[in-house]
């Protein structure tokens, strides 16, 4: 799968964009019809801890999956997407195999 990473406000690292590659490429194993994904990488100016967000679009046939998360670290948000999307993947082939 295609994977295009953005990263607003900074430069991602390799092993960043390498770890989002990892973790979305592992989506493929609940729903193979998956065509591309966009990953978008903030970090908000605040003084709080829980500054950096992870937004993640993924483009399946007939719709477009969104997930947005804030933690600590962009390890931790991406995480928290995948295992987000991974459900809805799941929670959309149950109801296709259904019809």
């Amino acid at each position: 799968m295609k994977v295009n990473t953005q990263a607003v406000n900074f430069d991602a690292d390799v092993k960043l964009i390498e770890f989002a590659q990892v973790k979305l490429d592992k989506l493929e194993q609940f729903y193979s019809k998956i065509i591309n994904a966009d990953v978008y990488l903030k970090v908000q100016k605040t003084s709080a801890p829980e500054n950096k967000i992870a937004e993640i679009r993924i483009f399946v046939p007939g719709d477009d999956m969104v997930v947005k998360k804030t933690c600590k670290t962009f390890e931790q948000c991406i995480d928290e997407c995948a295992s987000s999307l991974e459900r809805q993947l799941k929670k959309r082939k149950e109801k296709l195999s259904a019809h």
